[in-house]
C-alpha cells in the first residue's frame, strides 16, 4: 500500500525533528565542529522542506540543494519569507561534508540556527496537522 502524502510528510518531518534534537545539543563548539553542526542544520532544513513539498502532494528531487527545494515551494505560491537564508546551509551538505570548515570564516550563530530550524519544523508541522 502506498503511503499517503500526509504519512510521507509526517515521516520526513519526524526525521527532521530527530536531526533538530541532535542539533539543539550541539551548542558547544569545542565538542561539535562547524562542519558537524552545519550538516545537521542543513539536514533539518532539507527534510522539513521535503516534508512541506510532500504535504502539498508534490514530489521533490533527490537533492541536498536547499535552494532547489525553496524554488519548488515558491513556484507553488508558498511564502518562505519568514525563513530567510535557508539556502546558506546547503554548503554544509556538500562542500563541508567532505572538507574542513575554513576557520577564517565566521562561525555559525548556533542559537540563531537552532531557532531558525525549529521555526521551519514547527511551520511544516502546522501544515501537516491541518491535513485531512
Amino acid at each position: 500500500m502506498a503511503k499517503s502524502d500526509k504519512d510521507h510528510a509526517t515521516q520526513l518531518l519526524e526525521m527532521a525533528t530527530k536531526d533538530h534534537t541532535a542539533l539543539a545539543h550541539m551548542l558547544e563548539a569545542s565538542h561539535f565542529s562547524e562542519e558537524v553542526f552545519g550538516f545537521h542544520a542543513q539536514q533539518v532544513i532539507e527534510k522539513a522542506l521535503k516534508a512541506w513539498i510532500a504535504a502539498l502532494g508534490l514530489t521533490y528531487p533527490k537533492s541536498h540543494d536547499v535552494s532547489v527545494l525553496i524554488r519548488i515551494l515558491e513556484d507553488e505560491g508558498e511564502d518562505l519569507g519568514r525563513f530567510p537564508d535557508l539556502e546558506d546551509y546547503t554548503i554544509f551538505a556538500v562542500q563541508y561534508r567532505y572538507e574542513a570548515y575554513d576557520d577564517a570564516e565566521e562561525a555559525l550563530d548556533r542559537n540563531d540556527t537552532i531557532e531558525k530550524t525549529e521555526a521551519v519544523v514547527a511551520h511544516v508541522r502546522s501544515i501537516i496537522d491541518r491535513m485531512p
